[in-house]
């Protein structure tokens, strides 16, 4: 009678350590792949941050190259077009020279990704621009751009400075109350 009763508990014992190991089993596939995926992710994010950091770790350096900029484009504009026709050839020459630097400056900082914000006929922008005025629209719908004070940039899909600009009012309404700033 023991042999029956252990050989009926015989089966009953395999039964419950083949569950118990397809337990353990289904147990460690899960943590397998989501170990997997976990790998996976932390190596996209990695990849990710790569690529942003490379892309966005000249943003310092072009803030202060942009500086240099305005101060080329100030210089150029302080000289008109009829003076400059009128200067002796060395002082033409030397406008030129900064004509051309401006224009390598702007191309190298294009070239690591820092585009000018473009505000021809633009509507006011929060995120792009910064009013520093309302003047009259001068037959422009309100909340136009008027006149760029100082050119923004951004870097890749981020600003870098908002254009400085000056937008139109409503022309019925109060200087002060028709530029809407919110988003």
């Amino acid at each position: 009678m023991v042999d029956e009763n252990e050989q009926s508990q015989e089966p009953q014992q395999e039964q419950q350590s083949e569950a118990q190991l397809q337990a353990e089993l289904a147990e460690m596939r899960d943590r397998m792949l989501r170990a997997l995926a976990d790998a996976e992710n932390t190596r996209r994010r990695g990849a990710r941050e790569k690529q942003e950091a490379s892309q966005y770790a000249i943003a310092s350096f072009a803030r202060d190259m942009l500086s240099i900029a305005d101060n080329f484009g100030r210089a150029l504009a302080a000289c008109p077009k009829y003076l400059l026709e009128m200067a002796d050839p060395q002082v033409r020459a030397v406008i030129e020279g900064i004509e051309a630097t401006e224009r390598q400056l702007l191309a190298a900082l294009e070239q690591h990704g820092v585009k000018i914000i473009d505000t021809t006929d633009a509507k006011f922008d929060p995120n792009l621009h910064q009013a520093i005025a309302e003047v009259s629209g001068e037959g422009r719908p309100a909340g136009t751009v008027v006149n760029v004070v100082q050119t923004g940039y951004m870097i890749g899909d981020r600003l870098l400075r908002p254009a400085m600009v000056t937008v139109a009012r409503k022309e019925n309404a109060n200087p002060g109350n028709g530029v809407d700033t919110k988003v």
